[in-house]
């Protein structure tokens, strides 16, 4: 090896010392300072440092001599810091710029003002810039020392990331383009509609690095993989408060870290059944990301497919599963095939065709199906059917943030418009009504202004003539054994009202968005419930009763904001006798047509599943009405104050299989996938043994 092999190694030391020590500097006493350091600057103090360690270890290695083994070992040992740099700088850059982003956002400035402990600029432009200013320098030093380690000395490439053709070696550019495939495949900030097709070749680049990277990289980048793209698709999460887009990656962190390594074993210890064995464990993933406390089934693969009909009527035999398990069956037999095509090796040979021809019959018959459903309801269904007429009301005002009175002035200016057509129901958004109506209606009109509010809104009610169901708070008294108040509960609650103003029906929310509508944690984990106090977050206590509301002429359930994406809960308020869902929303915070879009099309998959007409009554959008195989019937735009009124068709239907059962086809995921392995692996022995066999036959002359 040449002595001047790692000049090269010494100019990029320096660049890190000199691109480290400089960035610090502007945060201290220059143009970028950081006013009051705080932990929550610590991330950033910690990415310099690293920097300027790693360039330290650079200069290091360049002085030191460059002959032999051991030299290679020690580049062999740095080659992939720079990408796990980056990685950490992008991730805090992200975060930095969603931030930026909401800078201008009333909540934060009202949390400013409070005294909050946040630091953010009074205008977004210039935040954004400082967050750039900061961030860019620390992860494009990286970039040299990557394509150095990658280009300039290919044998130390092939040596560190072994695997041919650049999928070990330039894992980061393959995974870069499987995180923005993902991306873009659902409603994204690049087409608010999506891009369905890219969904079926969106893992291809990742699968094919977890099979040929070494076994630490290829983890780290189903790491990177998973918590980036949950960061890009969720990014809009910074304007519902100021903590649910740090825990909602957190959490994501932690399920690739645990899910990640489960399936590269899974994936590289089998060998026939490859192609099978990752879509039944990332269906089952998928689910147990949606299950319990932490449950966030918010842009499933599946979701990617919501305008594609004939492909979703699957749905109500599987769920939404069966559309995810669809997709990465088609990713994996494609990079299988791509795969064992590059080895070259005869004995896989043989089987190269065989995932392509599974998943082309597994999305023929899946189509097949889809056609023949939507053809037999469009030709030989009841030629009439009853119907409900509903009128939803968008009055495009956030009623929390917004003045109550003007929210209520919308309302029911938007609602006496629609009685002209004579619904049958009106349905207001989530909380549209804010202030308490139990509570306050046992106050005093003349001395309370929400006493007042309750009244106005009471006294109309009843004079409209028609039945109505609104969001608002809700609660109930905890009584000691003489009737004393102990405690108050207080719930995220839809209320129906009669035509005549009675108060019917109550449903209070059972999902709760964790750790910024519930965490239950607070006596193990008091500091965890201190913080999210200290962020201006509000708890709600959980509901218990899955209601569904009767109506003269039908029944329906209220599944409040984004309990419509969880398709066990909705599942269940059909099984109770639910004809129509009726979900309630309030997307207005978000100002983004994006996370609206997001939010309808996970929602949209309960109508297929259950065979069941949605009705969406948001306060700024998505508002439509959607039949049992998701065709949308009727739709508002986003962010106009408008109403729509719309005959629901009710169908009498039975329980369809999804509804039936459940989540049996992902809960069968999570048995199979081991179970493949098992067989898979017991069948590579008994070829094994075959051709020892045969080899000595040969041998023996038999």
């Amino acid at each position: 090896m040449r002595q001047w092999m790692h000049r090269p190694v010494l100019l990029c030391g320096l660049a890190y010392i000199v691109v480290s020590a400089a960035v610090f500097g502007t945060t201290a006493v220059g143009p970028l300072l950081i006013v009051d350091p705080g932990p929550g600057d610590l991330p950033y103090y910690l990415l310099i440092s690293l920097h300027f360690l790693y360039g330290l270890v650079l200069l290091i290695t360049g002085l030191l001599p460059t002959q032999g083994a051991f030299a290679r070992r020690r580049l062999y040992s740095l080659a992939f810091i720079p990408e796990a740099l980056f990685f950490f700088g992008l991730l805090l850059f992200l975060f930095a710029y969603v931030f930026a982003l909401n800078a201008e956002m009333d909540y934060v400035q009202r949390f400013i003002e409070s005294g909050g402990n946040l630091r953010l600029a009074l205008d977004t432009r210039t935040e954004r810039a400082q967050a750039a200013a900061r961030f860019l320098p620390l992860m494009l030093v990286n970039l040299p020392v990557y394509f150095y380690f990658r280009i300039g000395r290919r044998w130390l490439a092939d040596a560190v990331l072994p695997g041919s053709w650049g999928f070990g070696r330039f894992a980061f550019g393959w995974v870069a383009v499987a995180v923005l495939l993902s991306v873009f495949a659902q409603p994204s900030f690049l087409r608010l509609e999506g891009v369905p097709w890219l969904a079926w070749v969106s893992l291809i680049p990742l699968l094919l690095v977890w099979r040929f990277a070494r076994f630490g990289v290829a983890w780290f980048y189903g790491i990177a993989y998973g918590v980036t793209t949950t960061l890009l698709t969720n990014y809009w999460l910074g304007t519902f408060s100021l903590v649910s887009l740090q825990f909602v990656t957190v959490v994501f962190l932690g399920y690739y870290i645990v899910f990640s390594p489960i399936l590269l074993l899974l994936y590289r210890r089998t060998r026939v059944s490859r192609y099978l064995t990752i879509p039944f464990a990332w269906t089952g993933f998928e689910l147990v990301r949606s299950s319990g406390f932490l449950g966030y089934p918010w842009a499933l693969i599946g979701h990617s497919q919501w305008s594609l009909l004939p492909l979703i009527q699957i749905s109500d035999i599987t769920g939404v599963w069966g559309v995810t398990f669809l997709i990465v069956l088609v990713n994996a037999a494609v990079a299988e095939h791509v795969g064992s095509r590059l080895i070259g090796t005869g004995r896989l040979d043989r089987w190269q065709g065989r995932p392509l021809r599974v998943a082309g019959i597994a999305l023929a018959g899946t189509l097949l199906y889809g056609v023949v459903s939507l053809t037999i309801e469009r030709n030989f269904g009841p030629p009439t059917y009853d119907t409900a007429r509903v009128a939803l009301i968008q009055q495009n005002s956030d009623p929390r943030k917004h003045d109550y009175d003007h929210t209520l002035n919308a309302l029911t200016r938007l609602t006496d418009m629609s009685l002209e057509h004579e619904p049958d129901l009106i349905v207001w958004s989530e909380t549209a009504f804010v202030p308490n109506i139990r509570r306050w209606s046992q106050e005093d009109p003349q001395r309370q202004y929400l006493a007042r509010l309750v009244r106005r809104f009471l006294d109309y009610q009843e004079q409209i003539g028609t039945y109505l169901v609104t969001g608002n708070d809700d609660y109930e008294l905890v009584l000691d054994e003489d009737g004393n108040e102990i405690d108050r509960l207080n719930y995220n609650a839809a209320v129906l009202f009669s035509d005549t103003g009675e108060r019917r029906q109550t449903y209070h929310k059972i999902r709760l968005v964790p750790f910024t509508e519930h965490f239950p944690f607070e006596d193990t984990l008091p500091w965890i419930h201190d913080m999210l106090l200290e962020f201006d977050v509000h708890f709600w206590e959980p509901g218990r009763e899955r209601t569904v509301f009767e109506h003269p002429k039908f029944s329906f359930a209220t599944p409040i904001c984004f309990e419509d994406v969880f398709s066990d809960e909705v599942r269940r308020f059909v099984l109770n006798g639910a004809e129509v869902i009726v979900n309630l929303t309030n997307d207005y915070w978000s100002l983004n047509e994006l996370q609206a879009k997001q939010h309808f099309a996970g929602g949209m998959f309960r109508a297929v599943e259950n065979r069941r007409p949605v009705v969406r009554g948001t306060a700024s959008g998505l508002t439509s009405v959607i039949d049992e195989f998701g065709r949308i019937e009727a739709r508002l735009d986003y962010y106009v104050e408008d109403y729509l009124v719309h005959d629901v068709l009710l169908r009498s239907r039975g329980l369809s299989v999804y509804t039936r059962f459940g989540d049996w086809f992902p809960w069968l995921s999570l048995l199979a996938a081991p179970l493949l392995w098992f067989v898979s692996r017991f069948y590579d022995r008994r070829s094994q043994r075959v051709r020892v066999g045969r080899f000595y036959r040969r041998f023996d002359g038999g």
